[in-house]
């Protein structure tokens, strides 16, 4: 089984924690749809998060998509809690970015982006939102590609159109189109994981649209950590208590196995 551990990163009020539960759902992890707004949602369970509607600590959850098993960690959005979204970072293997088509990019958005990029962290873009009035595709498509990167693609544009663009920001890419006019899915996936290509993808989550795209999009495209090593090693990337104030320590495996009262 492939492990890959997915973060969940946005400004906030895009709709990451709405999104995060559609995902659990439509995975069969949860039975029911929670909402933000009734305070009832699977990853923001603590008090606090409920009254303010906002996600403070790093959560996680586990789905399977295909033969991939996927953590997901929802990270805080709200800038007051960015220490906990950066401890985060340094353990994912790949993200998604929700944006708000009402809002486009905002500068947390580019803070988002450049810790994202600094991490070497490869990226889905969710542009969440689309059954707003006045949510403009093509004028969201140049506001991503202008503030974040000019190799933000539509991956459900026109074959041709997705497969030029492809072969404009990767070389590989690049090598395979002009050999047979058309690229394969391991040299997208390639591009992906190398950040030179960032997948776009459309849609509303509360509304369940385009969500089950998004889910293809990381079925195909994402490629396996490799660890290169036998020895166990782990990365800690977050501590707490449980009810009966036991620590709890959680951490990323990043090699080797971890046998029970091994630590």
């Amino acid at each position: 089984v492939e492990n890959i551990v997915m973060g969940i990163l946005a400004h906030v009020d895009a709709g990451k924690t709405t999104l995060s539960e559609r995902l659990l759902y439509l995975c069969g992890v949860i039975r029911q749809i929670g909402r933000v707004d009734h305070g009832d949602t699977f990853l923001d369970n603590y008090e606090l998060e409920k009254e303010r509607g906002i996600t403070i600590f790093s959560k996680q959850a586990v789905f399977r998509i295909g033969s991939m098993r996927v953590t997901l960690l929802d990270t805080p959005g709200h800038i007051d809690f960015s220490a906990e979204m950066e401890r985060t970072l340094q353990v994912l293997d790949y993200a998604v970015l929700v944006i708000s088509a009402a809002d486009g990019v905002q500068s947390h958005t580019r803070t988002v982006w450049k810790l994202l990029d600094q991490y070497h962290i490869p990226t889905f873009i969710f542009v969440n939102k689309m059954d707003m009035n006045g949510a403009d595709r093509d004028m969201l498509m140049e506001n991503l590609q202008k503030e974040l990167s000019g190799c933000c693609i539509d991956f459900d544009g026109e074959a041709d159109i997705v497969n030029e663009n492809l072969a404009m920001c990767d070389e590989h890419c690049m090598d395979e189109y002009l050999k047979d006019g058309n690229i394969g899915k391991r040299a997208a996936a390639n591009a992906i994981k190398h950040r030179m290509v960032f997948p776009c993808v459309f849609g509303s989550a509360l509304k369940l649209n385009n969500v089950n795209r998004l889910l293809s999009l990381m079925d195909e495209y994402t490629v396996m950590p490799e660890s290169g090593r036998d020895e166990f090693g782990a990365r800690v990337y977050k501590i707490s208590r449980d009810a009966q104030d036991n620590r709890l320590t959680y951490l990323k495996v990043t090699s080797g196995e971890l046998k029970v009262r091994r630590l």
